[in-house]
Protein backbone atom coordinates (compact mmCIF):
# COMPACT_ATOMS: atom_id res chain seq x y z
CA UNK A 1 0.00 0.00 0.00
CA UNK A 2 1.53 3.37 -0.92
CA UNK A 3 2.09 6.36 1.73
CA UNK A 4 -0.91 8.57 0.66
CA UNK A 5 -3.05 5.29 1.26
CA UNK A 6 -1.87 4.49 4.10
CA UNK A 7 -2.20 8.14 5.22
CA UNK A 8 -5.76 8.47 4.05
CA UNK A 9 -6.47 5.11 6.15
CA UNK A 10 -5.13 6.49 9.49
CA UNK A 11 -7.09 9.80 8.99
CA UNK A 12 -10.30 8.01 8.23
CA UNK A 13 -9.13 5.71 11.28
CA UNK A 14 -8.75 8.80 13.57
CA UNK A 15 -11.87 10.39 12.63
CA UNK A 16 -13.96 7.73 12.96
CA UNK A 17 -12.27 7.36 16.48
CA UNK A 18 -12.48 10.84 17.74
CA UNK A 19 -16.69 10.75 16.64
CA UNK A 20 -16.82 7.70 18.54
CA UNK A 21 -15.25 9.15 21.36
CA UNK A 22 -17.41 12.26 21.11
CA UNK A 23 -20.61 10.06 20.80
CA UNK A 24 -19.52 8.46 24.34
CA UNK A 25 -19.40 11.62 26.16
CA UNK A 26 -21.81 13.31 24.53
CA UNK A 27 -23.37 15.71 25.69
CA UNK A 28 -21.16 17.18 28.22
CA UNK A 29 -22.53 20.73 28.28
CA UNK A 30 -26.27 22.07 27.55
CA UNK A 31 -27.72 21.51 23.91
CA UNK A 32 -28.93 24.58 22.25
CA UNK A 33 -32.38 23.65 20.67
CA UNK A 34 -33.51 26.20 18.08
CA UNK A 35 -36.95 27.32 17.06
CA UNK A 36 -37.95 29.99 13.97
CA UNK A 37 -41.23 31.12 15.70
CA UNK A 38 -42.67 33.31 18.53
CA UNK A 39 -42.72 32.07 22.26
CA UNK A 40 -46.06 30.57 22.80
CA UNK A 41 -46.53 29.25 18.84
CA UNK A 42 -47.32 25.59 18.10
CA UNK A 43 -44.09 24.99 17.29
CA UNK A 44 -42.81 26.77 20.75
CA UNK A 45 -45.03 24.69 22.86
CA UNK A 46 -44.02 21.48 21.24
CA UNK A 47 -40.55 22.25 21.47
CA UNK A 48 -40.92 23.10 25.33
CA UNK A 49 -42.69 19.48 25.95
CA UNK A 50 -40.18 17.37 24.06
CA UNK A 51 -37.07 19.55 25.56
CA UNK A 52 -38.53 19.01 29.32
CA UNK A 53 -38.53 15.22 28.68
CA UNK A 54 -35.42 14.78 26.33
CA UNK A 55 -33.01 17.00 28.64
CA UNK A 56 -33.84 14.60 31.44
CA UNK A 57 -32.67 11.32 29.19
CA UNK A 58 -29.41 13.48 28.04
CA UNK A 59 -28.31 14.46 31.42
CA UNK A 60 -28.34 18.11 29.90
CA UNK A 61 -30.16 21.27 30.25
CA UNK A 62 -32.40 21.80 26.45
CA UNK A 63 -33.03 25.61 26.92
CA UNK A 64 -34.98 27.15 23.99
CA UNK A 65 -33.63 29.83 21.86
CA UNK A 66 -36.59 31.32 19.84
CA UNK A 67 -35.52 33.16 16.54
CA UNK A 68 -38.59 34.34 14.97
CA UNK A 69 -38.71 35.84 11.54
CA UNK A 70 -39.68 34.78 7.82
CA UNK A 71 -41.58 31.64 8.06
CA UNK A 72 -38.49 30.09 10.13
CA UNK A 73 -35.66 30.96 7.81
CA UNK A 74 -33.85 33.34 10.32
CA UNK A 75 -33.40 30.65 12.81
CA UNK A 76 -32.70 28.01 9.72
CA UNK A 77 -29.80 30.69 8.50
CA UNK A 78 -28.10 30.43 12.53
CA UNK A 79 -28.25 26.93 12.36
CA UNK A 80 -27.00 26.27 8.55
CA UNK A 81 -23.61 28.26 10.17
CA UNK A 82 -23.36 26.86 14.27
CA UNK A 83 -20.40 24.16 14.63
CA UNK A 84 -21.75 20.60 13.54
CA UNK A 85 -21.30 19.38 17.34
CA UNK A 86 -24.23 18.10 18.28
CA UNK A 87 -24.46 21.43 20.77
CA UNK A 88 -26.87 23.21 18.29
CA UNK A 89 -30.23 21.39 17.13
CA UNK A 90 -33.33 23.23 15.29
CA UNK A 91 -36.86 21.90 15.57
CA UNK A 92 -37.41 21.58 11.40
CA UNK A 93 -40.11 22.50 9.98
CA UNK A 94 -41.55 22.44 6.13
CA UNK A 95 -41.83 25.96 6.01
CA UNK A 96 -38.42 26.74 6.51
CA UNK A 97 -36.93 24.07 4.76
CA UNK A 98 -39.26 22.92 1.72
CA UNK A 99 -41.50 25.92 1.08
CA UNK A 100 -38.79 29.28 2.11
CA UNK A 101 -36.28 27.42 -0.39
CA UNK A 102 -39.72 27.79 -3.21
CA UNK A 103 -40.15 31.51 -2.51
CA UNK A 104 -36.91 33.30 -1.33
CA UNK A 105 -34.06 34.00 -3.51
CA UNK A 106 -30.54 34.34 -1.40
CA UNK A 107 -32.37 32.02 1.65
CA UNK A 108 -28.48 31.87 2.91
CA UNK A 109 -28.78 28.32 3.31
CA UNK A 110 -29.72 25.00 1.24
CA UNK A 111 -31.76 22.47 2.48
CA UNK A 112 -30.29 19.58 1.64
CA UNK A 113 -26.63 20.79 1.86
CA UNK A 114 -26.35 22.45 4.54
CA UNK A 115 -28.27 20.28 7.57
CA UNK A 116 -28.26 17.05 9.02
CA UNK A 117 -31.68 15.02 9.25
CA UNK A 118 -32.05 13.44 13.01
CA UNK A 119 -35.33 12.33 12.34
CA UNK A 120 -39.18 13.02 11.64
CA UNK A 121 -41.20 14.12 14.68
CA UNK A 122 -44.70 14.65 13.82
CA UNK A 123 -47.11 16.00 10.96
CA UNK A 124 -50.15 18.52 11.78
CA UNK A 125 -52.91 20.00 9.18
CA UNK A 126 -53.73 23.34 8.98
CA UNK A 127 -57.51 24.02 9.97
CA UNK A 128 -60.17 26.12 8.06
CA UNK A 129 -62.29 27.92 11.21
CA UNK A 130 -64.83 30.80 11.77
CA UNK A 131 -65.95 33.16 13.87
CA UNK A 132 -69.85 31.95 15.33
CA UNK A 133 -71.26 35.03 13.38
CA UNK A 134 -70.31 33.65 10.76
CA UNK A 135 -73.82 31.89 9.08
CA UNK A 136 -71.34 28.60 7.38
CA UNK A 137 -72.36 25.80 9.60
CA UNK A 138 -69.80 23.73 7.31
CA UNK A 139 -67.48 23.87 4.43
CA UNK A 140 -69.54 23.47 1.99
CA UNK A 141 -71.82 26.63 2.99
CA UNK A 142 -68.07 28.43 3.51
CA UNK A 143 -67.87 27.94 -0.13
CA UNK A 144 -71.43 28.98 -1.13
CA UNK A 145 -70.66 31.89 1.11
CA UNK A 146 -67.29 32.54 -0.30
CA UNK A 147 -69.22 32.24 -3.78
CA UNK A 148 -71.85 34.58 -3.23
CA UNK A 149 -69.96 37.49 -1.44
CA UNK A 150 -66.74 37.70 -4.01
CA UNK A 151 -63.72 39.05 -2.45
CA UNK A 152 -65.57 39.84 0.85
CA UNK A 153 -64.30 37.40 3.29
CA UNK A 154 -61.24 37.40 4.80
CA UNK A 155 -59.09 34.66 6.43
CA UNK A 156 -55.79 34.76 8.56
CA UNK A 157 -52.65 33.44 8.93
CA UNK A 158 -49.35 33.42 10.73
CA UNK A 159 -47.86 35.09 8.01
CA UNK A 160 -46.97 35.42 4.77
CA UNK A 161 -45.51 32.23 3.02
CA UNK A 162 -46.97 30.04 6.03
CA UNK A 163 -48.20 26.25 5.14
CA UNK A 164 -51.60 28.00 6.39
CA UNK A 165 -51.14 31.48 4.04
CA UNK A 166 -50.27 28.57 0.47
CA UNK A 167 -53.48 26.66 2.10
CA UNK A 168 -55.78 29.33 1.66
CA UNK A 169 -54.60 30.48 -1.31
CA UNK A 170 -54.29 26.89 -2.79
CA UNK A 171 -58.21 26.32 -1.66
CA UNK A 172 -58.99 29.51 -3.30
CA UNK A 173 -57.25 28.44 -6.78
CA UNK A 174 -58.65 24.98 -6.69
CA UNK A 175 -62.76 25.90 -5.54
CA UNK A 176 -62.20 29.21 -7.89
CA UNK A 177 -63.43 31.49 -4.96
CA UNK A 178 -62.43 35.16 -4.03
CA UNK A 179 -61.23 35.34 -0.18
CA UNK A 180 -58.74 38.30 0.99
CA UNK A 181 -55.55 37.50 2.82
CA UNK A 182 -54.75 38.64 6.71
CA UNK A 183 -51.04 38.10 7.49
CA UNK A 184 -50.25 38.46 11.37
CA UNK A 185 -47.41 37.56 13.26
CA UNK A 186 -48.07 34.47 14.10
CA UNK A 187 -50.72 32.28 15.05
CA UNK A 188 -51.72 33.68 18.20
CA UNK A 189 -52.50 37.00 17.06
CA UNK A 190 -54.44 35.59 13.90
CA UNK A 191 -56.53 32.92 16.34
CA UNK A 192 -57.11 35.65 18.63
CA UNK A 193 -58.72 37.83 15.65
CA UNK A 194 -61.17 35.53 14.39
CA UNK A 195 -62.33 35.12 18.42
CA UNK A 196 -62.83 38.81 18.66
CA UNK A 197 -64.76 38.88 15.41
CA UNK A 198 -62.28 40.75 13.81
CA UNK A 199 -61.80 38.95 11.07
CA UNK A 200 -64.11 36.13 10.08
CA UNK A 201 -61.84 32.82 9.15
CA UNK A 202 -58.30 31.96 9.46
CA UNK A 203 -56.35 28.70 8.47
CA UNK A 204 -53.97 27.88 11.64
CA UNK A 205 -52.51 24.29 13.11
CA UNK A 206 -54.89 22.91 15.66
CA UNK A 207 -52.45 22.83 18.74
CA UNK A 208 -54.09 26.29 20.00
CA UNK A 209 -57.20 25.99 18.44
CA UNK A 210 -58.68 23.34 20.61
CA UNK A 211 -59.85 25.12 23.70
CA UNK A 212 -61.87 27.20 21.81
CA UNK A 213 -63.47 24.94 19.67
CA UNK A 214 -64.24 23.08 23.12
CA UNK A 215 -66.13 26.28 24.51
CA UNK A 216 -67.50 27.45 21.07
CA UNK A 217 -65.38 30.47 20.56
CA UNK A 218 -64.75 29.30 17.32
CA UNK A 219 -65.95 26.39 14.47
CA UNK A 220 -63.93 24.04 12.47
CA UNK A 221 -64.98 23.36 9.06
CA UNK A 222 -62.00 21.45 7.29
CA UNK A 223 -58.91 20.18 7.56
CA UNK A 224 -56.09 20.41 5.08
CA UNK A 225 -54.39 16.69 5.67
CA UNK A 226 -55.33 14.14 3.29
CA UNK A 227 -56.02 12.17 6.43
CA UNK A 228 -58.71 14.06 8.95
CA UNK A 229 -56.45 14.87 12.32
CA UNK A 230 -55.99 12.51 15.40
CA UNK A 231 -57.12 14.95 17.33
CA UNK A 232 -60.46 16.70 15.68
CA UNK A 233 -61.68 13.57 14.02
CA UNK A 234 -65.30 14.90 13.43
CA UNK A 235 -63.89 17.80 11.28
CA UNK A 236 -63.97 16.56 7.45
CA UNK A 237 -60.54 17.44 5.27
CA UNK A 238 -60.59 19.38 1.90
CA UNK A 239 -59.61 16.63 -0.03
CA UNK A 240 -63.44 14.55 0.94
CA UNK A 241 -64.81 17.68 -0.25
CA UNK A 242 -63.88 16.54 -3.79
CA UNK A 243 -60.29 18.63 -4.00
CA UNK A 244 -58.23 15.45 -4.30
CA UNK A 245 -54.49 15.91 -3.77
CA UNK A 246 -55.03 19.03 -1.42
CA UNK A 247 -52.46 18.18 1.05
CA UNK A 248 -50.79 20.78 2.50
CA UNK A 249 -50.27 19.52 6.08
CA UNK A 250 -47.12 21.24 8.83
CA UNK A 251 -44.57 18.86 9.76
CA UNK A 252 -41.72 19.27 12.02
CA UNK A 253 -38.27 17.07 12.19
CA UNK A 254 -35.02 17.31 14.68
CA UNK A 255 -32.33 19.24 12.51
CA UNK A 256 -28.92 19.28 12.77
CA UNK A 257 -25.60 21.52 11.05
CA UNK A 258 -24.43 19.34 8.17
CA UNK A 259 -22.00 17.52 8.84
CA UNK A 260 -22.49 16.53 12.44
CA UNK A 261 -20.98 13.43 13.52
CA UNK A 262 -23.00 10.40 12.55
CA UNK A 263 -22.60 8.99 16.12
CA UNK A 264 -23.78 12.26 17.70
CA UNK A 265 -27.13 12.27 15.72
CA UNK A 266 -27.96 8.37 16.47
CA UNK A 267 -27.38 9.66 19.83
CA UNK A 268 -30.10 12.57 19.14
CA UNK A 269 -32.20 10.08 17.20
CA UNK A 270 -32.65 7.91 20.37
CA UNK A 271 -33.04 10.15 23.06
CA UNK A 272 -35.67 11.88 20.42
CA UNK A 273 -37.54 8.51 19.85
CA UNK A 274 -37.69 7.55 23.82
CA UNK A 275 -38.84 11.26 24.69
CA UNK A 276 -41.69 10.71 22.02
CA UNK A 277 -42.71 7.04 23.60
CA UNK A 278 -43.19 8.57 26.89
CA UNK A 279 -47.00 8.42 27.58
CA UNK A 280 -47.02 11.98 29.42
CA UNK A 281 -45.37 13.67 25.85
CA UNK A 282 -47.11 11.10 23.68
CA UNK A 283 -51.04 12.50 25.51
CA UNK A 284 -49.53 16.19 25.25
CA UNK A 285 -48.48 16.16 21.47
CA UNK A 286 -51.83 14.33 20.87
CA UNK A 287 -53.76 16.89 22.55
CA UNK A 288 -51.97 19.58 20.08
CA UNK A 289 -53.06 17.99 17.43
CA UNK A 290 -49.53 16.24 16.10
CA UNK A 291 -49.79 12.76 14.81
CA UNK A 292 -46.31 11.68 15.80
CA UNK A 293 -44.51 10.28 13.06
CA UNK A 294 -40.92 9.64 14.29
CA UNK A 295 -38.29 7.28 11.65
CA UNK A 296 -34.90 7.32 9.93
CA UNK A 297 -32.86 9.87 9.23
CA UNK A 298 -32.72 8.31 5.41
CA UNK A 299 -36.16 8.78 5.50
CA UNK A 300 -36.28 12.23 6.63
CA UNK A 301 -33.91 13.10 3.96
CA UNK A 302 -36.74 11.61 1.57
CA UNK A 303 -39.36 13.52 2.66
CA UNK A 304 -37.82 16.85 2.21
CA UNK A 305 -36.24 16.04 -1.54
CA UNK A 306 -40.42 14.64 -2.20
CA UNK A 307 -41.79 17.66 -0.69
CA UNK A 308 -39.37 20.63 -2.47
CA UNK A 309 -40.61 19.55 -5.85
CA UNK A 310 -44.51 18.90 -4.30
CA UNK A 311 -44.51 22.73 -3.27
CA UNK A 312 -43.11 24.02 -6.00
CA UNK A 313 -45.79 23.04 -8.13
CA UNK A 314 -48.43 24.39 -5.65
CA UNK A 315 -46.86 27.37 -5.23
CA UNK A 316 -46.74 28.09 -9.29
CA UNK A 317 -50.53 27.31 -9.26
CA UNK A 318 -51.47 29.68 -6.74
CA UNK A 319 -49.04 32.11 -7.53
CA UNK A 320 -48.01 33.44 -3.73
CA UNK A 321 -45.14 35.61 -3.39
CA UNK A 322 -43.30 37.42 -1.01
CA UNK A 323 -42.44 40.47 -1.42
Amino acid sequence: MGNWKIATATAAALICATSTALAQNYPTRPVQFVIGFSPGGPSDVMARIITKRMSEIIGQRMPVDNRPGAAGAIAAQYVARAAPDGYTVMLGTNAALVINPNLQKNLGYDPIKDFGYVTMIGQQPDVLYVHPSVPAKSFKEFLELAKAQPGKIAYGSGGNGTPAHISGEFLKKRANIDLQHVPFKGTGPSLQNVVAGQIPSAFNPPAPLIPHIKRGAIRPLAVTSIKRAGALPDVPTIAEHGFSGFDTKNWHCLVVPANTPKPIMDALRKALHETLQDPDVKQQLNDLGVDLNPGTSEEMVEVVKQELPMWAEIIKETGVRIE
